[in-house]
């Protein structure tokens, strides 16, 4: 009898493609002034507002952080399974670390052609030096490595937390320092009239963000924490793990909350920082950034929770299949999403990254995603697999072919 697949992970992976998709789009906006928090235009209405308010507070660096979690739980699940069908330890290792290169190859064709904060290849580099470390290592030096990450975090959040409380409560004399403000209309290129040119800008992006989504500290973190839920089985044994998951969930999205809602709130107007500007505000992003993690992993466990709940059913309801369809096929929807929006929204394409207000480019987000959870239901139906999981499972697979030939 064939093993039935788990809903909650895949539920977590299509819920996850709507927070990111929503999070991609707005850095296809151009045309404004960009100097908001997290690069967000000033609302121009209600509807703008509200949308801004709603991203920076339950979106913005929060998506990848539970990604990361899910890219770390599919390492262990994929190096188990292959040793099920009968592979040595060596050579389960060699094929998770063979996907994870080509992740790195994935990601730098996505990011030249499409997105410049494309996160794939980051995932790869990740996945690559944290296999080597911990994945055939002990318990002991995982926890160790886990335990270091979230305390950096919380230190660095608790610093931002004391110097914007300063700087609010000190109130210096004299004219605040300059705004800094970053053009992040370049980031992705979006404003760009020439296609080549905007290659130049995205890899630029890509580059730097490489190197900090890398070497920084939230998403080698949230991956070890999805490694060491894999290997206590966190997801498939739900219930053994359910007080777990329930103060993951609530006290995950309110230390979330807790780092993203002073920005969210700065965003729309309800309070200023008055002194030092551009110190405040990094002190704002910080806070958004060090919570993201404790966000995404509360995120994980709430979808977690509600599709257990629901694998109960005899028939579990279509919303809730549909969104795992497309979580099955995680790869392909992620990349589909680039591959629509570049091209409708870029100044090279259509050009309505600089008509669309914040409340249009979230609408039009939400369709996008709409669209390839039904296309991914009719896949599903049909038993057909993913376009860019079966690419990147006949490329992975290659080098096992290989070296069986060897070996014959």
């Amino acid at each position: 009898m064939a093993k039935r697949r788990l809903l909650a992970p895949d539920f977590a992976r299509g819920s996850m493609l709507l927070m990111i998709v929503l999070s991609n789009s707005a850095i296809f906006m151009y045309g404004a002034d960009r100097g908001g928090m997290g690069g967000h235009p000033a609302p121009d209405s209600a509807a703008d507002g509200l949308t801004q308010f709603l991203m920076i507070a339950l979106l913005d660096v929060r998506s990848y952080p539970l990604f990361a979690f899910l890219v770390g739980y599919g390492i262990v699940q994929a190096f188990n399974g292959r040793m099920g069908r009968g592979a040595s330890r060596s050579e389960a290792y060699a094929t998770v670390q063979r996907r994870n290169r080509w992740l790195i190859a994935f990601g730098f064709v996505h990011a030249a052609l499409l997105l410049g904060t494309e996160v794939l290849a980051a995932y790869g580099i990740v996945g690559l030096i944290l296999c080597t470390l911990f994945l055939r290592g002990g318990e002991r030096r995982l926890r160790i490595a886990i335990i270091v990450g979230t305390s950096l975090l919380a230190l660095v959040f608790v610093l931002a937390v004391v110097t914007l409380v300063t700087l609010q409560v000190a109130q210096p004399a004299g004219p605040p320092a300059p705004t800094f403000e970053s053009e992040y209309d370049n980031l992705n290129g979006a404003n760009q009239d020439d296609y080549l040119i905007s290659i130049l800008v995205r890899l630029g992006t890509w580059g730097v963000l490489l190197f900090m989504n890398s070497f920084g500290v939230v998403m080698p973190t949230a991956i070890l924490i999805g490694v060491w839920a894999a290997r206590n089985r966190v997801i498939e044994e739900p219930e053994r793990h359910g007080r777990l998951l329930r103060a993951v969930a609530v006290g995950g999205v309110a230390l979330g909350l807790a780092g993203s809602l002073p920005g969210a709130f700065k965003q729309i107007g309800v309070f200023e920082t008055v002194p030092f500007h551009g110190l405040a505000d990094s002190a704002l992003g910080m806070m958004a950034w060090t919570s993201g993690l404790a966000g995404g992993l509360g995120y994980a466990a709430l979808f977690v929770l509600i599709a257990t709940h629901l694998e109960r059913r005899e028939r579990p309801p279509l919303v809730v299949t549909s969104v795992a369809a497309l979580g099955k096929r995680s790869l392909s929807g992620y990349l589909s999403h680039s591959i629509v929006m570049a091209p409708v929204l870029s100044a090279w394409g259509l050009g309505l990254g600089g008509v669309l207000s914040s409340a249009g480019m979230a609408l039009f987000a939400i369709a996008l995603w709409l669209g390839t959870v039904v296309v991914a239901t009719g896949m599903e139906r049909r038993g057909v697999q993913g376009p860019f999981e079966r690419l990147l499972r006949h490329v992975g697979s290659r080098g096992e072919r290989r070296s069986v030939d060897a070996a014959a």
